[in-house]
């Protein structure tokens, strides 16, 4: 989706004036996801942990007739969530329409490989950031009377990975989180 405001598109889909912030947008499905946002006229926030790759797609995005802005983030860091939350909260005006939580991240390793600092990682980031920036933005998702949060999780959460038990196990906990 390449479309920018005015640009004829089918009205029933337009994202006009509302707002979303989408995790993990410079990769893979989050990119998508803040593209077709963006062309369907949502303003569009997302994070990335690498500000390099977050300043080149902020620039293609601006090129592109795009509202999106961005913030340098690691969702499961507690902290700098509750700063990109403020961030967001400012910028829209405390108000949020669309929340995407879309972050994820695997280690491909067999189950008596994995130490514990790679359980830590794959929880905070597949799990904990999910539910955690879920509950920071509650109040700004409620205050725009029409919000909507999407979780992504994954097909390894009901299905047997054999690299990956622990990333199926944590999207599985979001599932029943959801």
């Amino acid at each position: 989706m390449e479309e920018a405001e005015g640009s004829g598109k089918d009205e029933r889909w337009s994202l006009q004036g509302m707002t979303a912030l989408v995790t993990g947008g410079t990769k893979g499905i989050g990119h998508a996801i803040v593209e077709e946002l963006a062309g369907l006229g949502a303003n569009v926030h997302t994070c990335s942990r690498t500000e390099s790759e977050l300043n080149n797609f902020l620039l293609q995005w601006k090129a592109k007739g795009f509202q999106v802005t961005g913030s340098v983030c690691d969702v499961s860091d507690q902290a700098q969530t509750e700063k990109l939350i403020n961030t967001v909260s400012s910028e829209f005006k405390g108000r949020l329409n669309i929340l995407v939580n879309n972050v994820g991240n695997n280690i491909g390793k067999m189950v008596t490989d994995y130490t514990a600092e790679d359980v830590s990682f794959l929880t905070s980031t597949n799990f904990e950031s999910a539910f955690n920036i879920t509950i920071l933005a509650h109040p700004l998702l409620k205050a725009s009377a029409s919000g909507s949060i999407v979780f992504f999780s994954s097909i390894g959460s009901i299905m047997p990975a054999y690299l990956g038990p622990i990333y199926g196990a944590n999207k599985g906990k979001l599932c029943f989180y959801i």
